[in-house]
């Protein structure tokens, strides 16, 4: 079988972290995560809407805010903060966001999925986040490289 040449517009070829060596029947297979149902995992536009969820949330709370006072700078700024420390606040706790909550997904461990996620691991993947390249830029698995950062992935349940 020959192989497809790939271009530019193909974006980058991120090899998962168990090997590209092989092909895998479905994302998350090589990591030991089912291919559907609770614990698969999630997809990319599922994880996007649920970041959209958790952005349109600190937006309302920095607006309402803002109206109050000046202090903490201007509402996008305000935003941002509010994002980050609902992500690392809501994954330590609860292992999911709010959006992520309502889409039906969460955060676990890919080495231990039975662990909680941790304080040290929620705080790097909220930072890592935040500078939403990371976050964009996916493996075969589909996970963004702040997941592969910190051995955690987005799956459902």
């Amino acid at each position: 079988m020959s192989e497809r040449k790939r271009s530019w517009l193909d974006g980058p070829q991120i090899p998962s972290e168990a090997g590209a060596d092989t092909p895998q029947k479905w994302p998350g297979e090589k990591l030991g995560l089912p291919k559907e149902g609770p614990g698969a995992l999630a997809s990319v536009a599922r994880r996007s809407g649920g970041v959209f969820i958790d952005w349109i949330i600190c937006w309302i709370v920095a607006a309402f805010i803002h109206m109050f006072t000046t202090q903490l700078g201007g509402t996008s700024t305000l935003t941002l903060i509010l994002f980050v420390i609902l992500g690392i606040v809501s994954v330590i706790f609860f292992a999911r966001t709010p959006g992520q909550a309502v889409l039906g997904m969460g955060v676990a461990r890919i080495d231990d999925p039975t662990a909680r996620v941790g304080v040290v691991r929620a705080i790097a993947r909220t930072l890592f986040t935040v500078f939403i390249l990371p976050a964009a830029l996916v493996d075969a698995d589909g996970r963004g490289m702040h997941d592969r950062a910190t051995g955690t992935a987005v799956i459902l349940g």
